[in-house]
């Protein structure tokens, strides 16, 4: 009998306690599901995943302790297009963090040399392209690989970083190259410098600046892809998405986007920056 009252008492509080985890459960998933375009202007900000260490597009300037990049100018003039009282938050990201953080809602947008494929457009959603690279190798002056056929050969490794499209590109067109990951640009250009491998691949646009820091380098064999970059957005965010492709057409049409890509890519020896704008 005594159990059985227990019983009856616990019953109540039981039930309460399940009300109060549905209620949880619940405001997560509405919190998670929020439109971000609406807390964008609500708060007048926008939280960015940029990278910080990749020269041209992203990199950590040391003195300032700001990171600086075309990647990062584009960010800053997307926000004030979408609201002109809003700041750029920023929030460094590398090609293995920068989705988790996104599904997470730890930014709100990512604008990281950042592929469309479709791979990634079943966990993301992806703007108009707003920069076209393509695929190209960076090796050690005096070295013999001239192009990506140099190394379609077993013995040559090729230095990549986890997450990038790079690696599986490499894996496609030359599969027997043995491909070493590492985790971001920084840990992959001390390991091509130190021998670790025959060459760095990834986009272009990235090696030249590489190559600019590191004259003992070169950019070799042109482009073997095509990779347009887009801004991402988390599943579910049309609001958002639209109003991005919307700054995105009015920079490209205002003049914007033509000082920047000048900015950032007029001095890099080698590259012809004028290639990236459709006039």
């Amino acid at each position: 009998m005594k159990i059985n009252k227990i019983k009856m008492l616990m019953l109540p509080i039981l039930m309460i306690v399940s009300t109060l985890v549905l209620t949880a459960c619940g405001q997560t998933k509405s919190s998670s599901s929020q439109n971000q375009l609406t807390t964008i202007k609500n708060t007048h900000q926008m939280v960015w995943g940029v990278k910080a260490d990749t020269k041209l597009f992203g990199l950590m300037n040391i003195k300032t302790s700001k990171i600086e990049g075309f990647d990062v100018d584009m960010a800053k003039e997307i926000t004030k297009r979408i609201d002109p009282k809003a700041k750029p938050v920023f929030v460094q990201v590398t090609s293995q963090t920068r989705i988790p953080l996104l599904k997470n809602g730890n930014i709100q947008a990512i604008i990281a040399t950042m592929t469309i494929t479709k791979e990634r457009e079943k966990i993301v959603d992806f703007s108009k392209s707003y920069f076209n690279a393509g695929q190209s190798l960076l090796v050690m002056k005096g070295s013999k690989i001239k192009n990506i056929k140099d190394l379609n050969k077993k013995g040559t490794v090729v230095l990549g970083t986890v997450g990038s499209n790079s690696v599986l590109n490499i894996k496609k067109v030359a599969p027997k190259a043995k491909v070493l990951q590492l985790q971001d640009y920084a840990q992959a250009l001390t390991a091509l410098k130190s021998g670790q491998g025959n060459a760095l691949t990834t986009d272009n646009g990235i090696l030249y600046g590489m190559s600019e820091q590191n004259p003992q380098t070169r950019v070799v064999g042109g482009t073997f892809t095509k990779e347009p970059y887009g801004v991402a957005i988390d599943k579910g965010q049309t609001d958002l998405k639209n109003s991005i492709n919307k700054a995105i057409d009015e920079i490209q049409q205002d003049g914007t986007y033509r000082k920047l890509i000048k900015k950032w890519f007029s001095n890099v020896p080698g590259f012809d920056w004028r290639e990236l704008l459709n006039d």
